[in-house]
């Protein structure tokens, strides 16, 4: 109901009474003398509707005002709706009026309601418009009343709640003030003025402002108050403040540990325990505060709450003041001989996250001990693994920070949360929603990875379509870990092959451009650890990864030691485009079958993959050589004589029989020589062209005679070969694309295993086999008749024949210098011969080989130096050129 306004008995009605007993003839006393004409009677009245008195507060009679306020006031405390009336009647924009009012009543009366409606969010709101905050703050000033201080402090603190209020306040130098008011004798007062200042140091601003007024000490005053909500809200105070490192050392200055301690101490005092132990908490981080703490017995005293407390606040703050303790080395030995370990382990079982979370914080901290990080092998590991299920966000993140420490440089630690059921639970993690739980889970997953059987534990759990968000994340250190994982999870073909068909890789190569370092360097730790095979190698090219590494390579500040590795790897694995681009093969480069020779790109250029060009038409740019002794059929290569007829292009296997027939082909072909025609029959062919030997014998042959190391590397060829199908995805095998074949340098191959591979002498191995070459791509062409060798109408009417500009080698019968420099290469790399393939200009190409000087043959002492030849394969087949001589330049460039 509306307040009643009773305002006295009516004048009005005293004199029409008086009146009317005249008229009825009774003797009446002597009327008083009437007032000036010129003054107004006193009027009183009773008003029972609140509009009414909000109409009165526009009267410039202050004893109106000041009533007027007064009963406004009372209708005000009833209750919200009671507000929301007063501020749909437009009373708040005369009661801002009189704030500023002359007189004190009014002034006074205005001030409390004011108190009183601040706490209404639309009055708030509307007094944000009308900018009475300084009218307000100005109510603060010493010279007015105790009532006036109380209620414009209040509103002060209704205020404050909001943002933008905050900042009015704070620019109209509303803190000082407040910060004077700590002082006063009055209790209200004193509530109402550090609830203000709580809310204030919210702002950094604000807090950097409260270290120049000096405001630590009346505070600290305030813990000593009789009224428990005013120290709490001290406390509170000081829980803000002391985040930051000059409010520490304040508090420390003016003996605020010693009251906090005291507080811990005082078990009368329990309600305050919680935020005491918060302030201590963010004390410890300052180094002398902590020494103080650690003197005054202030850290066995935090375990002793953690350890005996059942209220989950104070274990929560507890365990936050260990873990933040525990980074300095002598605290965590303090702590380790306190047996607190066992203590967090218990605390990760509590109902109350906060305090898991802060556990956890507090184990993460204790692992900079050594004896800390193996009690936690047994206990503790388990319960953060169950901690990672949980489905708070907060506490997975918690909970995937202790692992990561745990398991960092502890293989023993990792193999235990493997076994824990952990692998499972942290691929989880990698689709949380908090970036640092995703990083962390990433982290643990990098160090499991360390060692191989939980490596394949987790390559068992589809990891590399878990990292996919995390590589495509915004947040760099999501980015970096993930990165990471890729690079210490990718170790094998099988893994490579998953993260490519998981499209892992082309995120993984954006990557390679942020402009943090951490990413750019675990992306490009990751880009060479995938480029360890020739398909993934061809598939990063593709997506531009050699094109940024070269980019990263040039710039100074951008290039590290593992993009210029993975540059390197790249291009050494993918050995087609390294000698397109370079012009340059060195013996370590092993041509394996699928090489080709595109001819010279500009850094920078696109290279088609061998697919694409074999599926082209023949154009009038130079053929482009192929390298490849694998058959795409189980039968015998043909023999050299119907080469054109049986070349088979784009070939593809489609029913599952022809893909057995392929899968037992690549079991009973061994490669470890280097070739691809053998025979069951025991009898050996008598020339190249003889190819009705089986492939079988030839195998068993080259691989008595084959090298040990070559062998292995074959192996291995093949293994990647078997595993290439698996790249193309599920949904291709009905089609699988075959390179050309080429049966003649299959038997080339197999020739030169035969007769050069068995010469104990490497240099005359390299003259047999250069002869061999020479023999092979037209014999012996002397330097006068150079310009007579027509060459290209061979390779004209090949590239006709094959309709392609792809030839195989072995089709060339008359070859030109970079054609048997190619062949030379491709055969030595079969048979272990060392050797390099340099182009040169206008066509050239020649092959250096690495011997010892002849002239320190047989002198004792330190290994000779080697020396660099040429091999002649044009003019005089087999013999050797001295790389540094004139007849080397006239070789190379004339």
């Amino acid at each position: 109901m509306p307040e009643v306004l009773d305002w006295g008995p009516s004048a009005f009605h005293k004199r029409a009474n008086s009146f009317l007993f005249n008229r009825m003839g009774k003797k009446v006393k002597k009327e008083a003398e009437p007032p000036p004409k010129d003054v107004f009677d006193p009027l009183t009245v009773e008003s029972k509707k609140v509009a009414t008195v909000v109409l009165m507060l526009n009267s410039p009679e202050e004893e109106i005002l000041a009533k007027a306020c007064e009963a406004i006031y009372r209708f005000a405390l009833k209750g919200e709706e009671n507000k929301a009336t007063l501020l749909e009647l437009g009373a708040v924009e005369p009661l801002t009026k009189l704030l500023t009012h002359e007189d004190k009543i009014v002034r006074r009366n205005a001030t409390m309601i004011f108190g009183i409606l601040a706490s209404n969010n639309d009055v708030k709101k509307l007094l944000r418009e009308l900018d009475v905050v300084n009218s307000v703050i100005a109510r603060l000033a010493p010279e007015e009343e105790v009532v006036i201080h109380e209620f414009a402090s209040l509103c002060l603190a209704n205020m404050s709640v909001e943002y933008t209020s905050k900042v009015q306040i704070f620019e109209q130098g509303g803190l000082e003030p407040l910060i004077r008011l700590l002082s006063s004798p009055d209790p209200d007062v004193k509530k109402n003025s550090i609830e203000c200042i709580y809310n204030l140091v919210q702002d950094f601003r604000c807090r950097a402002t409260l270290q120049e007024l000096n405001a630590i000490p009346p505070i600290l005053d305030l813990l000593k108050s009789e009224y428990p909500i005013i120290q709490l809200l001290a406390l509170k105070t000081l829980g803000v403040i002391t985040n930051d490192k000059a409010s520490r050392a304040m508090l420390r200055e003016n003996q605020g540990v010693d009251q906090l301690i005291k507080i811990l101490e005082t078990k009368e005092l329990n309600d305050l325990h919680i935020e005491a132990l918060s302030v201590v908490a963010n004390c410890i981080e300052d180094m002398d505060t902590m020494v103080l703490i650690q003197q005054t017995g202030g850290l066995k005293k935090l375990l002793s709450f953690a350890e005996n407390s059942t209220i989950p606040e104070i274990q929560k703050n507890a365990a936050r003041a260990i873990a933040k303790a525990a980074y300095d080395p002598e605290n965590r030995k303090l702590f380790h001989e306190l047996e607190v370990e066992k203590c967090l382990v218990s605390l990760l079982g509590s109902e109350n996250d906060g305090t898991k979370i802060a556990a956890s914080q507090a184990i993460s901290a204790m692992c900079e001990n050594s004896g800390s990080k193996e009690f936690f092998n047994n206990q503790g590991i388990p319960q953060l693994i169950q901690l990672l299920k949980s489905d708070s966000e907060e506490v997975r993140e918690a909970a995937a920070l202790a692992l990561a420490n745990l398991t960092t440089c502890n293989p023993a630690n990792a193999k235990a949360a493997a076994e824990g059921d952990g692998i499972d639970a942290l691929i989880n993690t990698l689709s949380s929603k908090r970036d640092g739980a995703i990083a962390n889970a990433a982290t643990v997953l990098t160090n499991m990875a360390m060692q191989e059987p939980l490596r394949l534990g987790i390559q068992s759990h589809d990891v590399m379509h878990a990292l996919l968000s995390p590589l495509h994340s915004a947040n760099t250190i999501v980015q970096s870990k993930a990165a990471l994982t890729v690079a210490a999870t990718a170790c094998d073909a099988e893994a490579r092959t998953e993260l490519r068909n998981a499209g892992g890789l082309e995120p993984l190569v954006e990557l390679l451009r942020s402009k943090n370092e951490e990413v750019r360097r675990n992306a490009s730790w990751a880009v060479m650890v995938c480029a360890g095979d020739e398909p993934m190698a061809v598939e990063l090219c593709r997506l531009g990864a050699l094109e940024i590494l070269e980019e990263i390579n040039v710039s100074v500040s951008r290039k590290n030691k593992f993009s210029e590795a993975a540059y390197n790897k790249l291009l050494n694995n993918y050995l087609s485009l390294k000698y397109s681009q370079t012009g340059y093969l060195s013996s370590s480069n092993i041509i394996s079958d699928g090489f080709y020779d595109y001819g010279r790109i500009n850094p920078g250029t696109k290279l088609l993959p061998l697919k694409d060009l074999c599926l082209q038409e023949p154009s009038d740019q130079r053929a482009i050589l192929l390298i490849n002794s694998r058959s795409s059929d189980v039968s015998p290569p043909p023999s050299t004589e119907d080469k054109s007829s049986d070349v088979g292009y784009g070939r593809s296997i489609s029913s599952s029989s022809s893909l057995r027939r392929a899968s037992k082909e690549k079991t009973n072909f061994h490669f470890s020589a280097g070739f691809g025609s053998p025979t069951e029959e025991k009898s050996e062919p008598t020339s190249g062209r003889n190819t009705a030997v089986s492939k079988s014998t030839t195998k068993e042959k080259g691989s008595r005679k084959g090298r040990g190391k070559k062998e292995e590397e074959k192996v291995k060829e093949e293994e990647e070969v078997a595993a290439a199908p698996k790249l193309t995805g599920e949904g291709s095998l009905e089609k699988e694309w075959f390179p050309p074949s080429d049966p003649d340098f299959c038997v080339y191959v197999y020739e030169v295993t035969k007769s050069v591979l068995p010469i104990t002498n490497i240099k005359e191995q390299i003259e047999v086999l250069a002869k061999y070459v020479a023999e092979k791509m037209g014999g012996k062409i002397p330097k006068e008749k150079l310009q007579d060798f027509s060459w290209e109408l061979h390779i004209s009417e090949l590239k006709f024949q094959l309709k392609s500009n792809v030839v195989p080698i072995g089709l060339i019968k008359k070859g030109i210098f970079y054609h048997r420099a190619l062949l030379f290469k491709a055969l030595a790399d079969k048979i272990g011969v060392g050797c390099s393939l340099v182009r040169g200009e206008y066509g050239r190409a020649w092959n250096e080989v690495k011997l010892m000087s002849e002239s320190r043959k047989g002198v004792m002492g330190a290994l000779p130096p080697l020396e660099v030849y040429i091999v002649d394969l044009m003019f005089h087949p087999g013999s050797l050129i001295k790389l540094r001589s004139r007849e080397a330049d006239h070789y190379r460039f004339l």
